[in-house]
């Protein structure tokens, strides 16, 4: 696997587990992907920690879900890597939402979390 792929590998399956806690509305198993210290920045004012996470999670409608895609990854050290993502939310209720979503994964031990998150809405 070339390092590309690796990151990629990597950031998706921190990802996949997001999507899933997301689309289940499990908001502390969405906060669990988090570091403790994570800053989170949804589309209202930012948090830190786990438990801002798992409340912006809980407020969101049931039938909420995620689908995203990896636009770019960069490893930025040993233990950090950078993922840039789109990411539809969709609903039962109004049109998909499209936005882009910046993270930065930290291992922790042997796992990875993310350790920031920035949602942006471009349109």
């Amino acid at each position: 696997m070339n390092n590309t792929a690796a990151q990629e590998a990597i950031l998706c399956g921190v990802m996949d587990r997001w999507k899933s806690a997301v689309d289940a509305h499990e908001p502390r198993q969405v906060a669990a992907c988090f570091t403790e210290d994570a800053i989170f920045q949804g589309l209202h004012p930012y948090t830190v920690g786990r438990p801002g996470v798992a409340e912006y999670y809980d407020s969101q409608p049931l039938g909420l879900a995620a689908d995203y895609r990896v636009l770019e990854t960069r490893q930025l050290a040993e233990d950090i890597l950078l993922g840039y993502l789109g990411v539809d939310f969709s609903f039962t209720d109004r049109p998909t939402l499209k936005v882009t979503l910046s993270v930065v994964l930290r291992r922790v031990t042997d796992q990875w979390h993310i350790a920031h998150y920035q949602v942006s809405k471009l349109d």
